[in-house]
């Protein structure tokens, strides 16, 4: 006997449409009417300094006026939201990139309105851009640690530690042999020492990821600042020289102007998270490891069943993982040139994590996520220096403002891996 069920009572996956979020919209809008806001008080002429743009010819400074700049790009910014609203009220998926040009049209006022009407005052162009890339590698090198990390079910909160472990490493080695290609090396083997004791404790011995990751944060910082008082004291100082990696300039690409000198004008450590970037991709979606690692990070007890070891994978990228992030650590002695410091890291490691969420766990939104982290931080730093009529403490809130802003207002249109943080078996 065949029982029926009636057409009306039939429901297809088109009738049950996913819920249309306003969250792009009013995002948009609330970059529009701050821009808006600035646009207001912007008068007299913006000078964008274009100094260092390319070796092959001199690009003149580029000077605008301010109160009619800011007004045509808070139209475009407002064009873009009305389109967003515009996408949301006929219930049709909303697009990003309203958002991003209303973010654009924020940033270039935000720029212009800090150094309008000033005569000795300019925005140097190519300092942002290079600063914003110098800020963004560490933070780059986190996000792909974490994301090998939490692809195979293990949350790396221990990234701080990973990358303090690595600077102090980098720094000690470099100095005491008078180069800094041997910090290059030994940095990530003290970010896979810290990874170790990650992967101990919350693979082996199944405690939580959060909680292990917290206190070996917590124990880097101690250890590194005890060491610090200890060794660096008194004749001790030698092993705390600020030495840096060499310039490798690129032929040819090096003299591309603006991007040129940014991208290609830098240190190894640059051109390694590049290549970084795109073989983790390629390995992580186009190979028998990176399957293994989804398997594991989704449903290990399935991968199980077919023949993997979860847990002796879930090492294996937990120690990867904590070199990466000793590497990144290195970016903050050797690869800027600077004698370590206590926690000299504030805070990178658990922005970087914020990085790999709002790149979806994956190496190249992670990428780009770092890259708005570390231009929002030297955004602060560029902002100080041209006297901009804003306080000195919101300045430097302006990295975490927008950390905040992204992973909170972004979060939930990303799902993490369904076994992250599980222990097994």
């Amino acid at each position: 006997m065949t029982v029926q069920t009636p057409a009306s009572d039939a429901v297809s996956e088109t009738d049950v449409a996913a819920p249309i979020s306003w969250k792009w919209p009013i995002v948009a809008a609330l970059m529009s009417i701050a821009t808006l806001l600035l646009a207001i008080g912007s008068a007299g002429d913006a000078t964008y300094s274009m100094q260092g743009a390319t070796s092959w010819f001199t690009i003149p400074d580029v000077t605008v006026p301010a109160g009619i700049t800011n007004a045509v790009l808070t139209v475009i910014a407002f064009a873009a939201t009305g389109y967003a609203v515009l996408q949301r009220l006929r219930k049709q998926k909303v697009s990003t990139w309203p958002v991003v040009v209303a973010g654009l049209a924020l940033v270039f006022v935000f720029l212009s309105w800090a150094v309008a009407g000033s005569e000795a005052a300019s925005i140097p162009v190519m300092r942002l851009l290079t600063g914003a890339l110098a800020f963004a590698v560490p933070l780059a090198f986190g996000a792909l640690s974490a994301v090998v990390c939490e692809r195979s079910g293990v949350i790396n909160i221990a990234i701080e530690g990973q990358m303090i472990a690595g600077a102090f490493a980098a720094v000690i080695a470099a100095s005491a042999v008078g180069s800094a290609w041997l910090g290059l090396l030994t940095a990530p083997l003290a970010g896979v020492g810290v990874a170790a004791l990650l992967g101990l404790f919350a693979i082996k011995y199944r405690v939580d990821n959060i909680i292990v990751g917290v206190v070996l944060n917590m124990l880097a910082i101690g250890l590194t600042s005890f060491l610090f008082s200890v060794l660096f004291s008194g004749s001790g100082a030698s092993l705390n020289q600020p030495l840096s990696l060499p310039t490798l300039r690129i032929p040819l690409l090096a003299g591309i102007p603006v991007i040129g000198p940014v991208m290609f004008d830098q240190s190894i450590l640059v051109y390694l998270v590049y290549v970084l970037i795109v073989v983790l991709h390629v390995q992580l979606f186009r190979s028998r490891w990176g399957l293994h690692t989804r398997s594991v990070g989704e449903h290990p007890k399935a991968a199980d069943t077919v023949g993997i070891k979860v847990n002796a994978l879930r090492w294996r990228n937990v120690l990867l993982g904590g070199a990466m992030a000793g590497m990144g650590g290195a970016m903050f002695t050797i690869g800027m040139g600077l004698a370590f410091s206590k926690n000299m890291v504030a805070g990178n490691g658990y922005i970087a994590l914020a990085a790999m969420i709002l790149g979806g766990w994956r190496p190249f939104g992670a990428a780009a996520a770092a890259l708005l982290f570390g231009f929002a931080t030297n955004l602060g730093f560029i902002i100080q220096t041209v006297d901009a009529p804003i306080p000195t403490e919101v300045v430097l809130m302006i990295p975490y403002i927008v950390t905040i802003l992204a992973v909170g207002g972004f979060v939930k249109s990303v799902v993490a891996p369904a076994g992250i943080g599980k222990p097994y078996p």
